[in-house]
C-alpha cells in the first residue's frame, strides 16, 4: 500500500504536516485551494525568470512554499536553497515579489507578508535533488552517473536512506524503461518513518523523463 500512494499524504497527521494552514466554509474551500496554487505558481515563475536573467543563479531551488491564512493576513514562507538573490537583488526581490502578488490577487482587505528561510541541508530535500538530476540530464550526463552523484550529495545531509527512480526514454532509447537505484533503508510502509518525496518532470531532447525521489529522514 505504501508503494501505491503518495508517501507524504500517507503520513499526514503523524510525521507529515500540511503546507497550507487556513480555515474556510465548505462553499469557499475551492476558491482558497485555487488561490494557494496560483500563489505557488506565481512565486515559482518569478524565481525562474530571475534565474534566466542571471547565469550565476543556476541551481537555485525552492524546496517548498508554506501558506498560512488569517482574516486580515496571508503569510507565505518560502524555503529555498539559496535565498540570497531575492534578498540582495536591486530592487529587492522580496518587495518586488510581494507587490506582484498583491496586484495579481487584489489583496485589498488582507495584508500579504513573504518570509524566506534558507535550508540548512539542501541536498537532504528531494525537490532540490530532482532539479540537480534534471540539470545533469539536460546536459547529456549519463543517468547512472547523475543518480550516483545525487546519492553522494545526500550523504552530506545525514539521511538514513534514499531511492532515486528515472522513467522514460532514457539516453534516447526507442523503448521507455524505468531505472532506479537505492542506498540505505527506504521503509515506505512504516507510517512512523519520516519520509520526504518528490515527483519531478524534465524535458530533454529525447522527450519527457519522470524523476521520483524518496528520502528516509528518521524514525519516530
Amino acid at each position: 500500500m505504501g508503494q501505491k500512494i503518495n508517501p507524504l499524504g500517507f503520513r499526514l497527521g503523524t510525521t507529515q504536516g500540511h503546507h497550507s494552514l487556513w480555515f474556510a466554509q465548505p462553499k469557499n474551500y475551492l476558491e482558497g485551494l485555487q488561490e494557494d496554487q496560483k500563489i505557488r505558481d506565481c512565486i515559482k515563475n518569478s524565481v525562474q525568470n530571475n534565474m534566466k536573467n542571471s547565469s550565476a543563479l543556476k541551481g537555485i531551488g525552492i524546496a517548498r512554499i508554506e501558506i498560512q491564512k488569517r482574516i486580515d493576513l496571508i503569510q507565505v514562507i518560502i524555503f529555498m536553497k539559496v535565498p540570497k538573490f531575492l534578498l540582495e537583488s536591486r530592487p529587492r526581490g522580496v518587495e518586488k515579489l510581494q507587490t506582484t502578488l498583491q496586484k495579481e490577487f487584489n489583496c485589498m482587505n488582507r495584508k500579504l507578508n513573504i518570509a524566506i528561510k534558507k535550508i540548512t541541508k539542501p541536498y537532504g530535500n528531494p525537490k532540490i535533488l530532482a532539479e540537480f538530476i534534471a540539470e545533469q540530464l539536460k546536459d547529456r550526463v549519463s543517468f547512472r552517473k547523475a543518480m550516483k552523484k545525487a546519492i553522494e550529495l545526500t550523504e552530506q545531509a545525514d539521511t538514513k536512506g534514499i531511492k532515486v527512480q528515472i522513467a522514460g526514454r532514457i539516453d534516447g532509447k526507442e523503448i521507455a524503461r524505468v531505472e532506479w537505484i537505492r542506498k540505505g533503508r527506504v521503509p515506505l510502509q512504516t507510517i512512523r518513518a519520516k519520509m520526504d518525496y518528490c515527483s519531478y518532470t524534465v524535458r530533454t531532447i529525447y522527450g519527457v523523463l519522470g524523476i521520483k525521489i524518496w528520502i528516509f529522514i528518521d524514525e519516530e
